[in-house]
Formats: structure tokens, sequence, C-alpha cells
């Protein structure tokens, strides 16, 4: 294998990728877009959701409670606090959306409470969206906790308190999906350089031109996918760097840092232009990339807990996770990006996809065919 010739194919490939501007625009812009939408979207804190309050005890002790929700109200502001004197009618507007919760104070609360004679608070819910549900679930209990929190300190031994230690500062979604952009525009360029851009020259017949030169196929196969693998470093640097000022990831710019997000979307662009290109080796049709390009995505993407923890997927999910490289790239770019691990939390990574990277590529030689 000569590089010179090598060279050669990658040369033709980046000038090609350069002269087109919608495609590095669909390749670096499109999948940083998506980070912004989908991270400002998802996986924020709940804020001002409408909660009725029917207070039908009228005491002291009701009107404490209501004045715990004004406090969330206008602390942690999960919800508004709305007063209602019919509870028939909170939960009609519950039913009708106005409200998200209905808390409810019996007419016996306090009496039953001084007697303890377990008293109740009723919460209703619309648990059609289980995220606010899940929230307002949350706030309530932790009234009721401190509810029946003793006014006077006992003097039995101390109970056993649990002290909650955060190794890392609260992370916004936008800085969880981040890795997931950069693989999926990794991806998106792997899918055009291993897939669209290759079947498109044969249908061209720019392959035929290959066939009557002295390259072998192995320098065909390692030119496409080194190309492909420099657009996929531009693609995911360019969306590391400027996803992560978006993001407001800290300390980005440090050397050692940048060498090591380098190192991981190198490997990712690697696996996934060669995975790419073995799926398309022997494929003629032009449609065929094009119409596999969503089921590909929906495939690769979700499944490698870039959106969710791959903790909470069925079995059958979890071996698909596995195999998958996005898997790989998320959690080495999330490790560098959200807990600045090094290279100790990466190198398994690092090494899984260079093995997928040497079992595609051998592949994509085998079943090259270097004839019409």
């Amino acid at each position: 294998m000569k590089f010179y010739r090598v060279w050669a194919l990658i040369d033709r490939d980046l000038r090609k990728f350069f002269r087109s501007p919608a495609l590095m625009m669909t390749s670096m812009v499109f999948p940083l877009l998506q980070l912004v939408v989908l991270g400002y979207a998802f996986g924020g804190k709940i804020r001002g959701v409408n909660v009725a309050v029917v207070d039908q005890d009228h005491s002291v002790l009701s009107r404490t409670v209501r004045e715990m929700f004004n406090g969330i109200a206008t602390g942690p502001q999960t919800f508004r606090v709305v007063e209602y004197d019919s509870q028939q009618q909170a939960v009609d507007d519950l039913r009708a959306g106005f409200v998200r919760g209905v808390v409810s104070i019996p007419y016996d609360f306090s009496r039953r409470f001084y007697r303890q004679d377990r008293p109740r608070i009723g919460f209703v819910e619309d648990n059609t969206d289980q995220f606010i549900s899940s929230a307002l679930l949350e706030r309530v209990q932790q009234m009721v906790t401190q509810l029946n929190a003793p006014a006077v300190v006992s003097r039995l031994p101390a109970q056993v308190e649990l002290d909650t230690i955060e190794v890392y500062p609260y992370i916004e979604y936008i800085k969880y999906l981040l890795a997931g952009s950069i693989a999926i525009s990794i991806f998106v360029v792997a899918m055009i350089g291993g897939g669209i851009t290759f079947i498109d020259d044969k249908a061209r017949g720019l392959h035929e031109g290959y066939l009557v030169t002295p390259i072998k196929k192995t320098e065909l196969v390692m030119g496409l996918v080194g190309a492909g693998t420099l657009k996929g470093l531009m693609a995911g640097m360019v969306l590391t760097i400027v996803g992560g000022l978006i993001a407001g990831i800290p300390n980005l710019w440090e050397p050692v840092r940048l060498l090591y997000l380098m190192l991981v979307v190198i490997c990712a662009a690697i696996a996934m232009m060669s995975m790419m290109f073995l799926l398309m080796v022997r494929v003629d049709d032009p449609l065929v990339p094009r119409a596999t390009f969503g089921v590909l995505n929906t495939l690769l993407f979700f499944p490698s807990g870039a959106v969710y923890p791959t903790e909470a997927f069925p079995g059958w999910l979890k071996w698909v996770s596995v195999i998958d490289p996005f898997t790989y790239t998320v959690h080495a770019l999330r490790n560098l990006t959200l807990k600045s691990t090094g290279f100790a939390g990466i190198y398994k990574d690092v090494f899984v996809l260079l093995g997928i990277s040497v079992i595609m590529i051998s592949g994509c030689i085998a079943l090259f065919k270097r004839q019409l």
C-alpha cells in the first residue's frame, strides 16, 4: 500500500466536501441546532405549574399548609397556587387542563391532626405527564414530611440521618446532551461519506476511473475511510467547541482536555465511517443510503445513552447498546466534558472504538469489489 495513492483519494474527497456549503451545513450546523433545541426543551426543572388548593378546614393548621405552598411558589417556583372553594370545580379544571394537580385539605384535617388520628391531605394529580406529576408529588411529600416533624425535640436516641454529597454541580440537560450531539454530527458525515457519496460515485461512473489505475482495493478503502475520518474530525471538533461554549462547559480550552477530546472524535469517526462503508460496500442503488438514514439514526443514536441512561433499558436493548459505537463515543465524551476524568475515563472506550474500526475495515477490504 502506497500512501500517496491513499492521499490522492483523501484530497479529492475533501475538495468535494469544501466545495459544497450545503453539505457542510448539514454535517455541522444541523447537529448544533439539535443540541440547542433538545438541550433546552428536555431535562429542565419543572416551574410555574398551576396547582389548585382547596381548603375545607379553614383552621390555623390549614393556613400553615397553604403558607408552605406559597413558600414553594415564591422559592423554587415549582408551581403556582390557585385557590379554589369547591373541590369538584378544581377536579373539573384538572380534567380540562387548567391545573395540573389538586391539593385538598379536608374539613376535619386539624381535628384529626391534634388527635393524632391519621390526618390526611388529598392530592389529585394529572398523571398523563409523568415528569410534571413526579415533580409535584415530590414537593407535596416534602411538605408532609415537614408537617410530621415533631414540634418538641425528643430525648430519645437520635435517629439515623442521611447526608447527601454531590460530587459534581448541577448538570443542565444541554450539557448532558452535548456528547450525543457530537456523536450525531460525526455520524452524519460518516453517512454521507461512507454511503451516499460512495454510491453516487458508482452511479455516475466515477468509480470506474479507479479500475484503470494501479490503485489497490486496500488503498481505495483506506483512502475513502481516511477522507471520511478527517471530515468527521472537523465536524466533531466544531460541534465540541461551539456546543461546549453554548452549553457552558467549564475549562473547555485546557490543552490536555482538547487533546483527549480530539482523540475520542478521531476514533469515533474511524469507527462510524468504516461501519457505514461496510454497510454500503456492496450497494449500488443510490436510494438505499437515503432510505436507511432515518432507521440507522434511530437504531444507533437512542440506544447509546445519549438521551436517556442505558441502565433503564430492557435487556434486549442493552445488547444493542453494547455493539453500538455511539455508546462508547457518548460515554467517553461525557466523561471528558462533564467529569474531566482524563485518559483513565476514556481508554476503554477508545480501545473498543479502535477494535470496531479494525473489524469493519477488514470486512470492507474483504467485500470491496475492484471490478464492475
